[in-house]
């Protein structure tokens, strides 16, 4: 990290960002594209994500260290059952990416199988290159789940947690639901959904300019890719209409500030912890 550059200690809390007038009239006022836009970019999804991995390779995300840190469920500790012997956890990372997340998880709990799956072919098969990629304890698999089944790679109802990191956002809101669905087949009852993902006013989101919204909270990157910013109140819907218990459901509020340049940067993201119905 630069000199002058730290995280402030992230703040959990129930409340939005409050937003100033001007950046509300900006967001107010800005016009969606057209539909003829974005059904291109609808079509033009998987393109856009494997020409992002081939431009950045691995090198883009920093490794997911923190997972354990603030899902609990994840920890070596949690692999034991009431009796105290150890038992192989299976978790589902959905948009696994590089596997920037489940090679630490690996690492930290030897009795854990993770199955890992990402829209991008060669996000996938970046996975399968790791030194650390181990068949016997990894499956790694290319598939949309918004459509593809995934017992097709992985049994039913046989997944004790999945991970969703900023996976998300990057599907149409209007396929959102039909995701959670396909994941919850090879949920177990009582199986729990560990999410992380952009919050409505993050700065990421206000520092889109005209031309970039497709839909509200809907917004296109320059590369193609694309990111939705959730508030709590749509996230509250999405999973409990999908037959999930809330355990919680909370914004989580960071600072990033560099003190020689005089910027503070405030990052929001929503987490929560959401379990299916036994």
């Amino acid at each position: 990290m630069e000199e002058g550059v730290k995280n402030i200690e992230q703040i959990k809390s129930k409340v939005e960002r409050a937003l100033s007038p001007e950046e509300r009239e900006r967001i107010d006022t800005d016009q969606p594209v057209s539909n003829f836009k974005q059904q291109k970019l609808e079509k033009e999804a998987l393109k856009n994500w494997d020409l992002f991995y081939k431009r950045n390779g691995t090198r883009f995300f920093k490794d997911r260290h923190w997972t354990t840190r603030e899902f609990y469920e994840l920890a070596v500790d949690c692999s034991q059952d009431d009796s105290g012997i150890k038992k192989q956890v299976k978790i589902l990372e959905v948009g696994c990416g590089v596997g920037n997340a489940i090679f630490p998880l690996l690492e930290e709990n030897p009795h854990m199988f993770v199955y890992a799956c990402d829209f991008s072919p060669r996000a996938v098969q970046f996975v399968k290159d790791n030194p650390l990629y181990d068949p016997d304890r990894c499956h790694a698999f290319q598939c949309d789940a918004t459509v593809d089944d995934l017992t097709e790679n992985i049994p039913s109802r046989s997944i004790d947690a999945v991970t969703m990191i900023f996976v998300l956002s990057a599907i149409l809101p209007s396929k959102m639901s039909s995701a959670i669905r396909n994941i919850s087949r090879v949920l177990k009852p009582g199986g729990i959904i560990l999410f992380r993902d952009y919050g409505i006013y993050d700065h990421a989101m206000l520092r889109f300019s005209k031309g970039h919204k497709l839909q509200e909270n809907f917004y296109v990157r320059q590369d193609g890719t694309r990111a939705y910013f959730f508030s709590l109140d749509f996230i509250s819907q999405l999973f409990s209409t999908e037959d999930f218990e809330i355990e919680t459901n909370e914004f989580v509020h960071r600072s990033t500030v560099n003190k020689k340049e005089g910027i503070d940067v405030p990052r929001i993201f929503v987490q929560g912890r959401f379990r299916k119905k036994s």
